[in-house]
C-alpha cells in the first residue's frame, strides 16, 4: 500500500494532461482489483453514447480504446441506475446487455466520474472475463481515483475556458466592432510583419489609404444609422476584392487602409499602385435604401503608394499614403 501511495503521489504531481494522469491510475487499479481490463469512459447523454477513452488490458478480455456503444445498453448505466457498482456475475445481473455479452465481461466494477456541479463526465471501470472477488477498501480506492480524474478534467476545462476568453479579448482588442475588420493596432502589427517579409524578399509594399468623401453629409442627411450601414457596406465590398495576403483595416471614423505585397515580376511600382487603387475604388461605390430614400454613394478617395521597406519606416509610409489620398481628394473636388 505504501508503494502505491508513493506512486499515486508521483502520478498526480507529474501529470501533464488527462492521459498522463489516467494511464498510471489504470495500472494501479488493475493491481488493486486483480481485474484484467481497466478503463476510463466518457458519456454523452445527449448523443446517447459512451466512449472508451483510455484502457489497459492484460488478459483475454480486451476493452478497446475508441469503442463507442449505446449508453442505454451499457453496464455503466445499469450500475448507476441500480446503485450496484460491483458484480462477479454479469450474466445473472444484466444478461440483457449486448455490449457486455459481446465483450465477454463476467466481473465488473464501476464508479461514476462526476464534476463538482454533479455533471456526469464518465465512468472509471474494471472488468474481467472470470469471476473475481474484490478485497476490502477497493471501493474507496476506485472512488479516490475517480475524484482525482474529475478534478483534473475540471482544471483542464477551466484552463481551456481561460485560454478561449483570452483569445476573445485579444481578438476584440484588434477588431473594429462596427465592421468586424482589424483596427489600427492590428494594422500596425501586420505592417511590421509585411515590412520584415518584404525587406527580406526585396519586394515593395502597396499601401492604400481610403477616405469616404462626404461621410459627414451622409450622417447629417440620413442619420448615423445610414452612416454605419455605409461603413459596413464599403468594408464588405472592399473585403471581396482583396488578394491572398492582402490586409484591410478600419483605422478611423471614415478611413480604411489596405496593404499588400508588391508584384513579384517586373511590373513598375507606379503601375502596380494604380491597379491596386482602381480595384479598391470600384468597391467603394455602393447604393442602398434608407427608409423611403435611396443613398447612392459615388466612391471614396483612394491614395496608394508603393514603398520600399528598406528605404522607409511604417509611419513614414502611412504618411505617404495619406498624402496620396489627399491629392486624390483635391483632384476630385476640383474636377467637380
Amino acid at each position: 500500500m505504501e508503494t502505491m501511495l508513493l506512486a499515486l503521489s508521483d502520478t498526480v504531481t507529474e501529470a501533464r494532461d488527462l492521459e498522463s494522469l489516467t494511464r498510471p491510475l489504470l495500472d494501479m487499479l488493475e493491481t488493486v482489483t486483480g481485474l484484467e481490463s481497466t478503463y476510463l469512459t466518457t458519456i454523452d447523454e445527449a448523443r446517447g453514447k459512451q466512449d472508451i477513452l483510455y484502457a489497459r488490458n492484460t488478459g483475454a478480455l480486451v476493452i478497446p480504446e475508441g469503442l463507442s456503444v449505446d449508453w442505454g445498453d451499457t453496464l455503466c448505466k445499469r450500475a448507476l441506475d441500480e446503485g450496484r457498482m460491483y458484480t462477479d456475475n454479469v450474466a445473472d445481473c444484466w444478461g440483457d446487455s449486448d455490449a457486455a455479452r459481446a465483450l465477454g465481461i463476467r466481473t465488473y466494477l464501476s464508479t461514476p466520474v462526476r464534476m463538482r456541479s454533479g455533471e456526469l463526465y464518465g465512468t472509471l471501470c474494471a472488468a474481467s472475463a472470470a469471476p473475481r472477488t474484490l478485497t476490502s477498501g477497493t471501493d474507496r480506492i476506485i472512488g479516490l481515483f475517480a475524484r482525482l480524474i474529475a478534478e483534473h478534467v475540471e482544471r483542464e476545462q477551466l484552463l481551456q475556458q481561460l485560454q478561449q476568453a483570452n483569445r476573445e479579448l485579444s481578438q476584440q482588442a484588434l477588431t473594429d466592432p462596427l465592421t468586424g475588420l482589424p483596427n489600427r493596432r492590428a494594422l500596425l502589427q501586420e505592417l511590421g510583419r509585411l515590412f520584415s517579409l518584404s525587406g527580406r524578399s526585396a519586394h515593395q509594399v502597396l499601401i492604400a489609404l481610403i477616405d469616404l468623401d462626404g461621410f459627414k453629409t451622409v450622417n447629417d442627411t440620413h442619420g448615423h444609422e445610414a452612416g454605419d450601414r455605409l461603413l459596413q457596406a464599403v468594408a464588405q465590398q472592399l473585403s471581396t476584392t482583396l488578394r491572398a495576403g492582402d490586409f484591410l483595416a478600419r483605422i478611423g471614423g471614415d478611413e480604411f487602409v489596405a496593404v499588400g505585397m508588391g508584384p513579384a515580376d517586373d511590373t513598375p511600382p507606379a503601375q502596380a499602385a494604380h491597379s491596386f487603387q482602381q480595384r479598391l475604388f470600384t468597391q467603394t461605390v455602393t447604393a442602398f435604401a434608407v427608409g423611403d430614400a435611396r443613398l447612392d454613394y459615388g466612391g471614396a478617395s483612394v491614395g496608394v503608394v508603393s514603398v520600399d521597406p528598406m528605404q522607409t519606416d511604417i509611419q513614414s509610409a502611412l504618411q505617404q499614403a495619406d498624402a496620396a489620398m489627399y491629392a486624390v481628394k483635391t483632384h476630385r473636388r476640383t474636377a467637380h
